[in-house]
């Protein structure tokens, strides 16, 4: 009678699994209208460059990654199913999931995982390791050449694309440009089309490891008008509109149909002083970068760029971040801002020449220039076309002020990496004794004594006015009557929607 009981249980289990299996079938199609153009080489992860968050909205769809960042989890197992760290810290195991296969029916092994590392972008990443060993198809080595405890900062979250996984046999095979136009991955969705520009089509894949996508067809328009996204999102054109400022959002609130949601907190808004190393330059007196700093009405911009949601900040690195240092952010003080440029020797203000916004945060800029015009400091804002400014800022040759924005993900070392040292990517200077710092605890292995160096860096560059933090960035998006779930900080924090096999339209 047991027995029988126990059949009887296992077919209405296989039943259920049945019914199940139906109701998660991939149906619908959903849209987002983005608020930059997407550009191609979002598509390959070995394109990613360090420091630069938007191409993981792709990523998340298309491809996927040894370990990532996943809800509720830093570094959460994906392709990888465990990994393991030598004792001496310069060997790492990783173990795949085995029977993978990307999208084009190739089998996933650790060949895949050595060409994806070694095409990826990143000096960082490739001088710190020695080889990528291949010990058999479902287990691969990573030696270094010395002990570095950020290995998988940099590998395993969103700091760079490296650790995200290519077929190398099909990139071998048409080339990167051709990978580009039709690329193949592992992810949740594969690729139906793109036109450079205006959208990106995907349609679920089935075979994904994780789980069956709920939606069948995701399309990303390309949108740079802010009030265009938001009359697609109330005509139903589009179910996500990102990126909506302040009055936009307020329309949103006001649209019964329609849901306010809010999104990101992984970039530090902050003044960079691109001139400041110039010591002829008037931002070469801290002074002068202080009376900036205080110059700015925090909450006030917030308030009218996020509905209050972005909450001001002292530091560029993130208080949740691991070896953070947690600072008040500068008071908006004009009184005191203007006496400190008179101390400065520049009674009746100077002109700054160009202040350049981080594309596409205009608008954040002009009201910048409004507060620094307030004290005597006269800037003109300077809007350039994302690729241009990445490519202009990287090159160093962009002159007078940055309203930039730090999204290096990661840790305290990580997201000070690119900006800090006086050879980071986007540093027009730097500090000897801050370079020796940062180069000591990158190598330091005890984590007490590396916290105690990265917040005396923290500590040094806030008394020394090296930027001036604005706010952590959350931003809102306009949701359309149609999403159940448009999976929104899922992943905490992060901009975008993902992982994408999570969102969910209504069923009718």
């Amino acid at each position: 009678m047991l027995a029988g009981a126990s059949v009887l249980g296992c077919a209405m289990m296989v039943a259920s699994l049945g019914m199940a299996e139906a109701q998660t079938k991939p149906e619908g199609e959903m849209r987002w209208a983005l608020y930059v153009t997407l550009a191609p080489a979002w598509l390959d992860p070995g394109e990613s460059v360090v420091g630069v968050l938007t191409p993981f909205w792709v990523l998340y769809a298309l491809h996927d990654a040894l370990v990532k960042p996943m809800p509720g989890q830093r570094y959460a197992a994906s392709l990888a199913e465990s990994w393991t760290a030598s004792e001496d810290q310069r060997v790492y195991s990783f173990t795949l999931r085995p029977g993978l296969k990307f999208h084009n029916g190739d089998p996933f092994t650790a060949e895949d995982v050595k060409f994806s590392f070694m095409r990826a972008k990143g000096a960082l990443l490739h001088q710190k390791v020695k080889e990528v060993v291949v010990v058999d198809p479902t287990h691969v080595e990573f030696v270094l050449h010395d002990p570095w405890p950020d290995f998988m900062t940099f590998y395993g979250t969103f700091a760079s694309g490296a650790g995200w996984i290519v077929p190398k046999s099909y990139v071998e095979k048409v080339g990167g440009d051709e990978f580009k136009r039709h690329p193949v991955g592992l992810g949740p969705y594969k690729f139906v089309s793109n036109k450079p520009g205006i959208e990106l089509v995907m349609e679920a894949f089935e075979g994904y490891w994780r789980k069956v996508p709920s939606v069948k067809r995701l399309v990303f328009k390309s949108i740079p008008e802010s009030t265009t996204r938001l009359a697609m999102l109330k005509r139903d054109e589009v179910d996500v509109a990102y990126l909506l400022d302040g009055s936009l959002a307020e329309e949103v609130k006001r649209d019964p149909k329609l849901k306010l949601a809010f999104s990101g907190g992984i970039g530090t808004f902050y003044l960079d002083f691109f001139d400041m190393w110039d010591p002829k330059s008037p931002w070469a007196d801290q002074r002068v970068r202080r009376a900036a700093s205080l110059a700015i009405d925090r909450h006030a911009i917030s308030e009218a760029e996020t509905l209050g949601a972005s909450p001001p900040a002292g530091n560029v690195v993130p208080k949740a971040f691991e070896y953070a240092l947690p600072m008040d952010p500068d008071p908006y003080d004009p009184v005191q801002a203007k006496k400190l440029l008179a101390e400065a020797g520049y009674p009746n203000g100077f002109d700054a020449g160009d202040l350049y916004p981080w594309p596409p945060y205009f608008s954040t800029g002009e009201a910048i220039i409004g507060y620094l015009g307030a004290i005597g400091i006269r800037s003109r804002l300077r809007t350039m076309e994302r690729a241009a400014f990445y490519a202009a800022l990287g090159t160093k040759k962009l002159k007078g002020l940055c309203m930039c924005v730090n999204a290096v993900y990661g840790n305290a070392s990580s997201r000070l990496s690119e900006t800090v040292p006086s050879d980071g990517a986007f540093a027009y200077g730097g500090y000897p004794d801050v370079d020796d710092l940062y180069r000591r605890q990158a190598l330091e292995t005890d984590a007490g004594k590396r916290e105690a160096m990265l917040q005396q860096i923290q500590r040094t560059l806030r008394e020394r006015t090296r930027f001036a933090p604005i706010y952590d960035y959350i931003w809102a998006s306009g949701v359309g009557p149609r999403v159940e779930d448009a999976a929104l900080m899922k992943i905490d924090p992060y901009p975008w929607s993902a992982p994408l096999e999570e969102v969910r339209l209504k069923r009718p």
